[in-house]
């Protein structure tokens, strides 16, 4: 079940379940769209993978003879915060930002 982050991991705003900003990598790390444009350049600074738009869950259940939807499977509350310093991701960065993530 992939994990709904509450937050950008760099800047710390809110991206709650229904957010267009929320850019995730494989892994689930999670960032805005501005921290993804401006900071990492499409570069997650874990994993080096890059970010995409974030699936949006429904928040009701839209398939009653299903156990789905945000009531189901919530979004997670635990706030996440990137353990790497800036100078590091603008020098991991600076190194995979002008390959594309598929040939990362």
């Amino acid at each position: 079940m992939l994990e709904l982050r509450p937050n950008c991991e760099w800047c710390g705003c809110d991206l709650p379940p229904d957010s267009v900003d929320a850019r995730i990598c494989s892994y689930e790390c999670t960032y805005c769209a501005k921290c993804v444009e401006e900071v990492l350049h499409n570069v997650c600074a874990t994993c080096g993978g890059g970010l995409v738009p974030r699936p949006i869950r429904p928040s009701t259940n839209l398939r009653p003879e299903k156990k789905l939807g945000l009531g189901f499977h919530p979004a997670s509350t635990e706030r996440v915060t990137s353990g790497w310093s800036r100078e590091e991701i603008d020098a991991f960065s600076a190194i995979w930002k002008d390959v594309p993530p598929h040939k990362r």
